[in-house]
C-alpha cells in the first residue's frame, strides 16, 4: 500500500520537540580508542610470584551491543516496518532519540551505542538508540525519567519509560510525537517517534535482545 506523507510545520508545542524529523545513518556513536580500562590505569608491578590474573568484569559482560541494526528486530517486526515506513537508516535523517538532556548526555559520552532509524526526512518516522550501561547509570536514567513525567512500567529485562504529546500544526494538522525508553540489563534502548509508533516496537526489541518477554514482571 503507498501511503501519501504530509509534511506540515509543526507548532513548537512547550518544549522545543515538536518537530523537524531528521535523523542520520546508523553507525555506532564515536567509542573512545584504545583499552577500555579507565584513563590513567598503568599494569600491575613486576612481582617474583606468578599468579593468574582475574579478568575485570565490565557492563559488556551482561550484554552484547549488536553489530547492526538488522540484529534488533524480529523478523516479524522488520517486515512491519519495512512495509509501514521504510527505509532503515535513510540518509538526511538527523532526529535525536531522545530529548532528555541526561540522555543525551549519556549517549554523547562515547559509550558504545547503535543507532537505527526508519522514515525519509519529514514528518513521520523515528530514531532509536541502543545504548551500553551499568545499573548506577540505569537507575539515574529511571529517576530522571520519573521528574520528567514519564510513565514507569517494570518488565523482566527492567522498566520501560513512556511519554506522548498532541498537538495542531501551523497547518491545522494533528500530529502526535512520543518518547519510549527501555532501561534493561546493560543497556538502554531509547527511541523517540512523530506520528509513528508501531504497536509492540520497543517491546519486540525487548524479546529480540534480551530473549524476554517483556510482559513478565521484573520482580
Amino acid at each position: 500500500m503507498t501511503r501519501q506523507h504530509r509534511t506540515p510545520r509543526l507548532l513548537a508545542a512547550g518544549a522545543a520537540a515538536a518537530v523537524a524529523f531528521a535523523l542520520a545513518a546508523c553507525q555506532p556513536e564515536p567509542v573512545p580508542s584504545g583499552s577500555t580500562e579507565p584513563d590513567g590505569a598503568t599494569a600491575e608491578p613486576t612481582s617474583t610470584v606468578e599468579s593468574t590474573p582475574t579478568p575485570t568484569p565490565t557492563e559488556t559482560d551482561a550484554f552484547v551491543l549488536p553489530s547492526s541494526c538488522e540484529e534488533i528486530y524480529s523478523a516479524d517486526m522488520r517486515a512491519t516496518l519495512e512495509a509501514d515506513n521504510p527505509p532503515l537508516n535513510g540518509p538526511g535523517v538527523t532526529m535525536y532519540s531522545s530529548e532528555n538532556a541526561v540522555v543525551l548526555e549519556l549517549i554523547d559520552s562515547g559509550a558504545p551505542t547503535l543507532r537505527c532509524t526508519w522514515g525519509t526526512p519529514s514528518d513521520y518516522g523515528l530514531a532509536t538508540n541502543i545504548t551500553l550501561i551499568d545499573d548506577a547509570q540505569g537507575e539515574e536514567i529511571a529517576a530522571e525519567l520519573s521528574a520528567a513525567g514519564f510513565s514507569s512500567e517494570d518488565v523482566a529485562v527492567g522498566s520501560i519509560h513512556r511519554i506522548e504529546q498532541r498537538g495542531i500544526t501551523l497547518d491545522d494538522e494533528p500530529y502526535t510525537l512520543g518518547e519510549t525508553h527501555v532501561i534493561g540489563d546493560g543497556a538502554i534502548v531509547t527511541t523517540r517517534w512523530i506520528n509513528f509508533a508501531p504497536e509492540g516496537y520497543s517491546e519486540d526489541i525487548i524479546a529480540t535482545l534480551w530473549g524476554a518477554d517483556s510482559a513478565d514482571s521484573a520482580g
